[in-house]
């Protein structure tokens, strides 16, 4: 827990550094000084709100034990045996199957389904996705999963803004083009630097986390193999339009062909199956 409260305070004080020099490169000394602060409520507005413009993003509708009875109970009682309180649950209409959690603690957590992934998967295998989710909530990785997701987005937009404003200014603190350009095509690149370093090595704390809260590390194996032969046969629209939400997600949903692999923001495949099947 403490690990990833002093990631999450470099990452958000890479951030403030980040939009710093980006706004110096694009408007000299007047457009640091802007986005500094424009970092700093960035920061803010994300550790209070990045969860809820990610669940609103994918038009994700919070369900109860009456509305889905199925889902509810199953997360409830993972969430009990996990010795977690009850987070929020959310149901998301695509038919790629995939699930996320998000939050900034476990007292204000949420996991979130797709429609597709509980018509997939068995009873026992969406128990073992669950139980990973809630793993995720435990180890506390849901509050720099969601900021690094909100953040990669703005950052891409700050580019997008350099674009059009970078080296217009006039004067001798005018900055130097290449300069902008050079902000414009590492910045992104940047933002998904930090989703891979962010989501690699946590999928699999996550997967024996899942395993040990269900009781049954076979069940989210033979999920994980499932989702995966189907999931790239099914686009998922919502994270093709904001990449930076891929690295929530318990499997890649980008499609992208041939540059898949290379933006992974997830172990393969095969190696999370293969630890998972030598669990006892």
């Amino acid at each position: 827990m403490f690990g990833n409260w002093i990631k999450t305070s470099i990452l958000m004080a890479g951030i403030v550094a980040l939009f710093g020099a980006m706004g110096a490169a694009i408007g000299g000394q007047q457009g640091m000084l802007i986005a500094l602060v424009v970092g700093g409520a960035m920061n803010f507005w994300a550790y209070w709100f990045s969860d809820k413009a990610v669940l609103k993003m994918y038009n994700a509708r919070q369900v109860d034990e009456t509305t889905s009875p199925y889902l509810y109970n199953m997360v409830r009682e993972l969430a009990h045996r996990a010795q977690l309180p009850m987070p929020k649950v959310y149901i998301i209409d695509e038919d790629q199957p995939n699930a996320f959690a998000t939050g900034r603690n476990p007292d204000n957590a949420a996991v979130a389904a797709t429609t597709g992934i509980m018509r997939m998967l068995s009873e026992r295998e969406l128990r073992g996705v669950m139980a990973h989710e809630l793993a995720h909530v435990k180890n506390r990785d849901i509050l720099i999963s969601t900021i690094s997701a909100t953040v990669a987005g703005a950052i891409s937009m700050l580019a997008n803004f350099g674009m059009f404003f970078g080296g217009s200014r006039d004067g001798e603190d005018r900055p130097n083009p290449i300069v902008s350009i050079a902000v414009m095509i590492l910045a992104p690149i940047a933002g998904m630097l930090i989703q891979m370093a962010i989501s690699r090595t946590r999928e699999f704390g996550a997967d024996r986390g899942g395993a040990e809260i269900s009781g049954d590390p076979q069940a989210l194996a033979g999920a994980l193999a499932k989702i995966d032969a189907y999931a790239r046969g099914i686009p998922m629209h919502t994270a093709d339009a904001h990449p930076e939400t891929a690295q929530m997600m318990i499997m890649n949903p980008l499609s992208g062909g041939g540059l898949r692999s290379l933006f992974s923001t997830h172990p393969s495949t095969e190696e999370r199956v293969a630890r998972l099947r030598a669990m006892r």
